[in-house]
């Protein structure tokens, strides 16, 4: 990339990675495969789109940095299967911008800000079924939140609606020093294989994240003072099916399993 590049812009989160060795671990993490699109959220400066193109049948790359998306398209221009789109990915349709390009799944790889990680990841939840798989660097706490269970510290939403859709691995973490301007937070790759279903059956969707949101509400709270009133007409309805589920009522949310997340959702929407 040649010309002048504009400096980081604090409002979009921006922190580029300028480590070579760890752009090409996270290339052969993402494993694409032959014949695969990939979609790339936050190019950026385009130091990993220069590896994604390599190995991609397709490449979309999704700026919402208008100064970068002009010195991206420049720098593409001559290649047919790269394409930069100016837009915000919060704001997309994703049915809309994959599916008219490609009828296959897509597999993400996404250096995604702080500020917006868990937006965005909950915006690639939603639509799951488009994705061959995602490798998304996130702060890592947030990634290891999101790789833990039931008991353990960071345990806790997007623990469980990750788990739901996906198989959960954490690669491998990224120091602050590979990265410009340098963040005060180390960073993780983390990969999400999605599952052909879900893992467990929980009902209608919406529920059961508002049924698991309640539930991590408050964690000094225990489960029944987090539902009641929510979830049920009346609390011998709510102790009644804790009771039918196997479930203490004076649990604490952090220490239900996915499993038993699910078969309370189940049963509170009979």
């Amino acid at each position: 990339m040649s010309g002048a590049l504009p400096p980081p812009r604090k409002r979009y989160g921006q922190n580029f990675l300028t480590d070579q060795n760890v752009l090409k671990r996270i290339v052969a993490a993402a494993g694409v495969r032959p014949g695969e699109p990939v979609l790339e959220i936050g190019p950026g400066r385009g130091a990993l789109t220069r590896y994604l193109s390599q190995v991609a049948a397709r490449l979309l790359a999704v700026e919402v940095d208008r100064d970068l998306v002009a010195i991206l398209a420049a720098e593409f221009s001559a290649d047919p299967l790269v394409e930069i789109v100016s837009s915000d990915i919060l704001r997309c349709d994703l049915v809309s911008l994959l599916a008219d390009r490609d009828q296959g799944r897509w597999r993400v790889v996404a250096n995604l800000p702080y500020n917006i990680s868990s937006q965005v990841l909950f915006l690639l939840l939603d639509h799951i079924t488009l994705f061959s798989g995602l490798t998304l660097m996130l702060q890592k706490e947030v990634a290891e939140r999101i790789a833990s269970g039931p008991e353990e510290k960071e345990y806790g939403i997007l623990s469980v609606f990750c788990a739901l859709h996906c198989d959960v691995d954490l690669a491998f973490t990224v120091k602050p020093g590979s990265f410009f301007p340098v963040p005060k937070v180390s960073s993780a790759i983390l990969r999400l294989i999605p599952l052909p279903a879900p893992r467990f059956q929980v009902g209608d969707e919406a529920f059961f994240r508002r049924l698991v949101k309640s539930a991590f509400g408050n964690r000094r709270k225990t489960l029944w003072n987090c539902l009641k009133g929510q979830f049920a007409a009346d609390e011998n309805q709510l102790r009644s099916v804790l009771d039918a589920c196997g479930i203490d009522p004076l649990r604490r949310g952090e220490t239900l399993s996915l499993e038993e997340f699910a078969r309370l959702s189940r049963a509170l929407q009979v």
